[in-house]
């Protein structure tokens, strides 16, 4: 697929995903949202970038973070993510901001603009990582920190059988290289090629508690990145996915609900 029919598939796909997004996934990204917030060690009065920033829910607590006195500016390609995003803002009270439907890949900020630049869980989506990489640089001011996270290894995540289950029914390429980065050390030199220096990363494990079954659903199909694709689906051709998906995670069902396995990776470099 060409990267600006993959960047669209991506914009829609998740103005599809919005409504359901929070609900599906708000308790089970936190551990990997807390980690990287950590890492990324946000201090009164700074400039943050925020890149994928989804519905909002790292960038409320970059802005809290920051108070009195930070800017923190959120990009996402979607419309409907950042309308939720500049909603969740109006509630943090100290701070500028600035809510961008804008490419990660095209960032249009200037040159040595902010003092630290984040992305949880976006670069996997990214056509091309290193151009989001390189103009996460490009942005950030001389020494410059980022912090970013992303899902590791195919094998260690357990709900990675949606992407083939959906693409049999329809060919979609949505993530066709989602777990790219994720392998290996494969993250670290690609931060390396973008100009990025005093890279560290980590890998941590982790466990994704889904309610029910309708819940474990909605995650995987509804609200998650294979959104546009799954609105294609008659009802027929949803049931049969559906029914595909829970057999594929039945090793994980823990009472009335599941308790996924997930892995990811978190970095931290500097601009030179």
């Amino acid at each position: 697929m060409k990267p600006e029919l993959q960047t669209r598939v991506q914009r829609y796909g998740w103005d599809k995903a919005a409504p359901y997004y929070e609900e599906s996934w708000k308790d089970q990204l936190k551990p990997a949202q807390d980690r990287v917030l950590e890492l990324a060690d946000l201090q009164p009065g700074e400039s943050v970038l925020e890149t994928a920033c989804g519905t909002g829910l790292v960038t409320e607590r970059i802005a809290g973070a920051i108070a009195p006195d930070g800017l923190v500016i959120a990009t996402d390609l979607s419309e409907e993510m950042t309308r939720k995003t500049a909603d969740r803002l109006q509630n943090v009270n100290g701070i500028d901001r600035s809510v961008l439907r804008a490419d990660a890949e095209a960032l249009p900020l200037d040159d040595h603009s902010v003092d630290v630049a984040i992305c949880a869980l976006g670069i996997m989506y990214y056509p091309d990582p290193l151009k989001g990489l390189k103009e996460m640089q490009r942005v950030l001011k001389p020494a410059g920190r980022a912090a970013v996270t992303i899902w590791g290894e195919r094998s260690n995540c357990g709900w990675a059988e949606i992407f083939p289950i959906v693409e049999k029914r329809v060919a979609s390429d949505v993530c066709p290289m989602f777990f790219q980065q994720g392998t290996g050390n494969t993250l670290e030199m690609t931060m390396k090629r973008a100009g990025f220096t005093e890279i560290h990363t980590e890998r941590r494990k982790a466990e994704l508690h889904f309610r029910d079954e309708e819940t474990v659903v909605m995650a995987a199909f509804a609200g998650g990145p294979v959104a546009l694709a799954y609105r294609k689906f008659d009802e027929e051709t949803k049931m049969g996915a559906h029914e595909e998906y829970l057999e594929s995670i039945a090793s994980y069902r823990n009472g009335s609900g599941y308790t996924i396995p997930g892995e990811f990776v978190y970095a931290t470099a500097r601009k030179r």
